[in-house]
């Protein structure tokens, strides 16, 4: 069934490519390299007037437990579905592992209960049961509102003891329960780059980004979920797992404003979005804390957009209908997800 698969993609993506090249709306990006320089180190008052700058508390209600997800209207899911042309589905999830690395150091622990055969012969099943921290640094996951405080407020300004040992009574995961359906835009910022991968601590600007949607041809527009691509399980793919903690290619604090003008309903990466190092003397992730507690946009960490970059390139183009939804987990911060670019 799954050779069937690949080979059923293979044919689409043949045919696809094809229409793509006589077409040509959207040609590849070239090689480029945007503005560099090594960006400014940040204090936590810096942070703070970047709270207040950018912040969302009270666009939508003092009650709101969606954040910029608001943003996504049905007119954007319409839109989105428009997108979908050559009927081409990529997952965007990593796959889970059950063994410990420098980059998964709680792996999933799966037990079989019962394996069909091993006790009758007729009607038999096999079950397993599974247990994950699936936030960190290697599972794709959904990380919901609640999940990021500053200053003991969550977004909105929601005191953080809305959160207890019980769970979250404000801005848990089942807000999202509907799912995430709307455009979504990959950020491939290594093929903008002329290169496979960032080098760990790589800090993307948003001249970067900017450069990008030159070079891709795509504008990103208020509603839209930004994929942001490093490269980080094709390094990891090359050059085995490293501590993630320590050093990791992500988006430098500057491109918040960048994600506030632009009106972007949900932020995505192929690691945690945040840089390590940050950058920001006394704190650790400041996209994830600006993010959510600012904008209140919910972030997806740890997709693989290995296999959307070489379709995306295939296709030349670079939107597509993204759609993710949750598990149900009333009070939970987060979910595990497996998201689906559709093109």
């Amino acid at each position: 069934m799954a050779h069937e698969s690949q080979v059923s993609r293979r044919t689409l993506l043949a045919g696809a490519l094809g229409a793509a090249l006589a077409l040509s709306e959207n040609p590849p990006p070239t090689a480029a390299a945007a503005a560099g320089g090594e960006p400014p180190t940040l204090t936590l008052a810096d942070i703070e007037r970047m709270l207040t700058e950018i912040s969302n508390w009270g666009r939508w209600g003092k009650d709101d437990q969606m954040g910029t997800v608001n943003l996504i209207t049905p007119a954007l899911r319409k839109r989105a579905a428009s997108l979908v042309r050559e009927g081409i589905s990529v997952s965007l999830a990593h796959n889970q592992d059950t063994t410990p690395s420098l980059d998964n150091a709680q792996p999933l622990v799966r037990m079989m209960n019962t394996i069909a055969g091993s006790d009758e012969p007729k009607f038999s099943l096999s079950t397993d049961t599974y247990t994950m921290n699936y936030h960190g640094y290697f599972y794709s996951h959904m990380d919901a509102l609640c999940h990021f405080a500053y200053g003991r407020q969550l977004y909105n300004g929601t005191p953080s003891s809305a959160t207890t040992s019980a769970g979250a009574s404000k801005l848990d995961i089942t807000a999202f329960k509907d799912g995430i359906v709307t455009r979504g835009i990959l950020m491939d910022i290594p093929r903008l780059k002329g290169v496979p991968y960032l080098e760990p601590g790589t800090a993307v600007l948003p001249e970067d980004l900017d450069a990008w949607e030159k070079q891709a041809r795509v504008k990103v527009a208020s509603g839209d979920m930004v994929v942001l691509r490093t490269g980080r399980w094709a390094r990891r793919a090359a050059k085995g797992p490293w501590a993630i903690p320590e050093k990791v290619a992500g988006l430098h604090v500057s491109c918040v404003r960048w994600l506030r003008q632009r009106d972007v309903a949900v932020l995505a990466s192929d690691a945690v979005s945040d840089v390590f190092p940050s950058r920001v003397e006394g704190l650790r992730d400041p996209i994830h804390c600006l993010v959510i507690v600012g904008l209140g946009t919910p972030l997806f960490d740890n997709l693989d957009p290995e296999e959307v970059s070489e379709t995306a390139n295939l296709l030349r183009r670079w939107e597509f209908m993204f759609t993710a939804a949750p598990m149900r987990i009333p009070g939970g911060t987060g979910s595990p997800i497996n998201p689906l670019a559709i093109f």
